[in-house]
């Protein structure tokens, strides 16, 4: 299990230079690397260094030989990344491109105290102080180590982005007493807490067509090679937003599973997700909201958060868990209410209604193998506490949110 810790640290003129003059080599080493991969159509590390290094060491007398190494490794890693992309139909060029680089260290290339890190350079070391942030100190002191492994990238006014990486044994998972299922949607996330459903908005539509609209008037009659609107542009944070959303998410779902020892049951959501929902949508706008609402980033970041703790995750078939009735098997049909998907349908047997992401949930449940009886009857079956997502952003625990929707009704 890894987490990178990202640092940036502005250094003077001539410190500046000498990683300068190491990333441009390291660049030349990378291209020489990635062609021979190609040429010889091997992604294999050794067979790359085994073919160039001796021609490299020739090219680069002074760079120490060991970023010769990390640059086949990285080209080794390029290389596979992009043969996986091609056999998923996903490459778009004929070759990969190297658009940014970042020069591997190992641990000859570089050392770390928390006073001071060393990085070697044609003209021998060079050294950084930087100030750690909260998420080092918080990885630091909570059992982590720091790997031989780390990364290094020079951006303007003499800054370099240190990329530290700690890594941490996996927890064995425990046996689960229940089970927390989760259904997500494109604009809201439900799950059930001890048999009750809360709805949580993550407003993923607002935040898309939000960003959409800023970008079109920045870029309407105007190059998006012009230097202001990339600057613009640049500026925009609809991912960093929707990743905030998604993290805090997972961690809330995690530890109430963590500490209530349950298992966290999710969709086993297809490869390429979003290509098969969109297959018959005509509607542009609906596209873009359905690319852009990343359920599968939503699983993964619950699936990450799920094994630094150790909590089981259970993967169930997705498929009808909204239109079926979990009592009955049955059909439910969902009556127009005015709005582009009715939230409420009836059981076409027992008549029961049904809220649609509530019956997914029981649907999940059952598919994981939970036996317990579904609520017949129940307001609350198709009338989900829903909390805004301002609220449980700031929520500590599932539990919490529970607390409090129950007194307010007591002050009601």
């Amino acid at each position: 299990m890894e987490r990178t810790v990202k640092l940036r640290v502005k250094v003077d003129y001539k410190t500046y230079n000498k990683l300068k003059e190491v990333e441009e080599e390291y660049s030349e080493v990378l291209h020489d690397a990635i062609e021979y991969g190609l040429t010889r159509k091997t992604t294999s590390f050794t067979r790359i260094k085994a073919g160039i290094y001796k021609e490299e060491r020739e090219k680069h007398k002074d760079l120490p030989s060991h970023y010769i190494y990390t640059a086949c490794e990285d080209a080794s890693e390029r290389l596979d990344s992009f043969e996986k992309m091609k056999g998923r139909g996903r490459a778009y060029t004929d070759r990969p491109i190297i658009r940014r680089v970042t020069v591997h260290l190992d641990d000859h290339l570089w050392k770390f105290s928390l006073d001071k890190i060393s990085i070697a350079t044609k003209r021998g070391r060079v050294y950084l102080s930087p100030l750690f942030p909260k998420i080092f100190w918080r990885y630091y002191n909570q059992g982590w180590r720091i790997a031989s492994e780390a990364r290094f990238k020079l951006l303007k006014g003499n800054v370099v982005e240190l990329y530290i990486i700690f890594k941490k044994d996996e927890p064995k998972p425990y046996e689960p007493k229940v089970f927390i299922p989760i259904d997500l949607n494109e604009n809201s996330v439900s799950v059930l807490v001890d048999g009750k459903p809360i709805l949580l908005e993550t407003n993923t539509k607002k935040i898309t067509l939000g960003y959409e609209y800023r970008r079109r008037k920045i870029t309407t009659g105007r190059s998006t090679k012009d230097r202001d609107v990339k600057r613009k542009l640049r500026k925009l944070r609809e991912g960093d937003k929707k990743v905030d959303v998604r993290r805090k998410f997972a961690k809330l779902v995690v530890m109430e599973a963590f500490e209530s020892g349950s298992a966290i049951v999710l969709e086993d959501l297809p490869r390429n997700t979003p290509e098969h929902m969109v297959k018959d949508v005509r509607d542009s706008q609906l596209r873009l909201r359905i690319y852009r609402s990343a359920f599968s980033s939503m699983k993964n970041a619950v699936v990450e958060k799920a094994r630094e703790f150790g909590v089981p995750v259970i993967l169930v078939n997705p498929s009808y868990t909204s239109s079926t009735c979990p009592v009955h098997g049955s059909k439910i049909v969902y009556q127009p209410d005015g709005g582009n998907a009715p939230r409420v349908g009836v059981c076409e047997i027992g008549k029961e209604r049904w809220h649609r992401d509530v019956v997914a949930l029981y649907n999940l449940l059952r598919r994981a193998g939970d036996v317990s009886p579904v609520p017949l009857g129940s307001k609350e079956s198709h009338d989900p506490l829903t909390v805004k997502l301002g609220r449980w952003l700031r929520a500590k625990s599932l539990h919490q949110i529970m607390i409090e929707d129950k007194m307010i009704e007591m002050k009601v």
